[in-house]
């Protein structure tokens, strides 16, 4: 499952950007976006970071919206519900 999702994943644009207000901003935005086609690309800014890695603010974030990572590469996440 999880490879099919990559898969399709792929060629999906990014359409939620983490900016330095960190994830409490984008949540309600990314809950719309997961409720209509469930797999949604994320790009955390280097500034949302802030001492912590992309992988460490992706699971955050799946956690305050109920979704899953997918994936992480760099600084881009993709979450599935």
């Amino acid at each position: 499952m999880a490879d099919d999702l990559k898969a399709r994943a792929h060629d999906l644009d990014v359409t939620v950007w983490v900016g330095k207000n960190g994830i409490d901003p984008v949540v309600d935005e990314l809950n719309d976006q997961l409720a209509q086609r469930n797999l949604v690309k994320v790009r955390f800014q280097r500034a949302a970071l802030g001492g912590t890695d992309a992988d460490e603010q992706a699971d955050a974030l799946a956690d305050r919206v109920n979704a899953e990572v997918i994936d992480v590469r760099g600084h881009t996440a993709v979450l599935h519900r």
